[in-house]
């Protein structure tokens, strides 16, 4: 489908060259000082933005330890900032840190931090608040960054306004490791978030999680230019496709993210409403299963699961058309190191029945499936088991609570639905998910060889050979790992069209979840 209303940005490119130049071991790579540049007319203040979004629950906490999803990363920036943020194309580009370099090797980094920024208590940012804040996420905590910081050796205050990151091996992706949403930067010796200290745009005014966050704009003017221009923010819990749609047709809101695919062609006829639409940069959505506990330690039964499942039935059924085809890992095919010869595995009921049949035929197979993981989730589960029948498999789906879903169920149950969202890097989105022993390897993967791959890939200065480790590690990740990831689906926000900054983003909804400080009313 086509239309005027719709951005349709089918060609990003995961383009690091602003960060690197000729790879870190050639000499210095530098972040560049600007920030990324606005579109459209220029910035005004005033308003009230109200966003209606999918991705949180009453769960949810201001501890940027806690956040897995869509809501806590948007009000968390509301708040605060990060040391790097990522562009509408997925480059690293400068927030707190005003730049960095890294020795050769990529194993040793400076970050120069901004001068003149102060916290909303008053406080100015030092080095020791951004030490501070990265080592929340090291050492004995349960925070899903651990695993991505684990590589650092020690972080060092060279002055008030550098630190130097030791590391045991190289990594030319660190600047993009320091956008991990959860790498907030507060205050040294910060240990109750309840009332948020932050060098973000806005403050917090009512913090009802699972209902509404709002905020109002500090006074005076945000240090980043053209940015943080609402008077207030509201941001609503609409966990409901249907009741977030009416949301923003009825003017109730705003913007909404993760419209229903179903209801796009709809919505794209109403002149008072624009949709933004990015492919190959969407979630990644899929089942996954603890291949370390039985059945699912089974390799015979997870590729039985793997071909009986018809990926494209589901694509038109329940995303209506709006996903490419997955193939059971989670790099994406936005990024410039997927694996375009990896095909997804062909829908055959026959080749399932036979894996299935030399897995024993076992019994009991059940799949937790919740809206509240994402819209869709339920239909998708009913057509996985749908098609499991003609190849002899029982599936049981299980419709199961939203609340808590990603406390109570992820990574708990041994077989549910899941949606991974898009990260800049290949190294990221594998190390994330599929290193062994990871906070959040949700299906309990094990492999030595993949875990060499990635690591050695990091360092790797030749590109060619870099893209074939990256490569090899996604083709492993789909053939032995227990993810069955049938689409990846297009990003789809709908906005009104007074609103201005709601753009085609390389990685998150919203703009990178970012609507709050980058929008304005026209």
């Amino acid at each position: 489908m086509k239309h005027h209303d719709i951005v349709d940005n089918t060609s990003l490119e995961l383009d690091r060259r602003q960060l690197i130049s000729g790879a870190a071991a050639l000499g210095l790579a530098s972040g560049l000082t600007a920030f990324p540049a606005m579109a459209q007319s220029t910035p005004k203040k005033g308003g009230v933005l109200r966003m209606g979004m999918e991705g949180g629950s009453a769960s949810d906490s201001l501890d940027p330890r806690t956040y897995a999803d869509s809501i806590p990363i948007s009000y968390s920036l509301m708040f605060w900032n990060q040391l790097v943020e990522i562009d509408a194309k997925g480059n690293a580009t400068p927030e707190l840190a005003e730049s960095w370099e890294s020795k050769p090797g990529a194993a040793e980094w400076i970050f120069n931090i901004r001068k003149g920024i102060t916290f909303t208590s008053g406080k100015t940012l030092d080095a020791d608040d951004v030490i501070y804040s990265i080592n929340m996420h090291r050492g004995e905590t349960k925070s899903p960054a651990k695993g991505i910081l684990e590589p650092i050796t020690d972080i060092k205050k060279l002055s008030s306004h550098q630190i130097q990151i030791n590391m045991k091996s190289g990594n030319a992706d660190l600047p993009f490791v320091l956008s991990d949403y959860h790498l907030l930067i507060v205050p040294n010796g910060t240990t109750d978030f309840s009332k948020p200290d932050g060098t973000g745009a806005y403050t917090l005014v009512e913090w009802q999680p699972g209902v509404r966050v709002v905020a109002k704009r500090k006074p005076g003017a945000y240090w980043k230019a053209g940015r943080g221009n609402f008077d207030s923010v509201e941001l609503r819990y609409i966990g409901d496709s249907a009741a977030r749609t009416q949301a923003l047709v009825t003017g109730a809101v705003d913007a909404v993210n993760r419209l229903n695919p179903k209801t796009v062609a709809f919505l794209s006829k109403n002149k008072d409403i624009n949709i933004t639409r990015t492919k190959g940069t969407g979630n990644r959505y899929g089942f996954v299963a603890l291949i370390d506990i039985d059945p699912y330690k089974n390799h015979d039964l997870m590729l039985a699961l793997k071909h009986g499942i018809d990926r494209q039935k589901i694509i038109d059924n329940v995303f209506s058309g709006f996903a490419s085809m997955g193939n059971d890992q989670t790099v994406g095919p936005a990024d410039r190191f997927y694996n375009a010869a990896l095909k997804a595995k062909a829908y055959d009921p026959d080749k399932a029945a036979f894996h299935f049949k030399k897995a024993g035929s076992p019994g009991g197979l059940e799949a937790q499936v919740s809206e509240g993981c994402y819209s869709g989730a339920t239909d998708s589960g009913v057509i996985f088991q749908e098609t499991l029948k003609k190849a002899g498999i029982g599936l049981e789906v299980k419709r199961v609570s939203g609340d808590g879903y990603w406390d109570n169920v992820w990574m708990k149950a041994p077989f549910c639905s899941v949606f991974w969202g898009n990260r800049p890097t290949a190294d990221l989105q594998i190390s994330t998910q599929f290193l062994s022993g990871g906070a959040w390897n949700d299906t309990h993967f094990a492999s030595a060889a993949m875990d060499k791959l990635v690591i050695a890939a990091r360092i790797e200065l030749n590109e060619g050979k870099r893209r074939e480790m990256y490569a090899e590690a996604q083709r492993l990740i789909s053939e032995d790992a227990g993810m069955v990831c049938f689409a990846v689906g297009d990003q789809m926000d709908g906005c009104s069209k007074k609103l201005r900054g709601l753009e085609s983003h390389a990685r998150y909804d919203m703009n990178d979840n970012r609507l709050a400080e980058k929008g304005w009313f026209a």
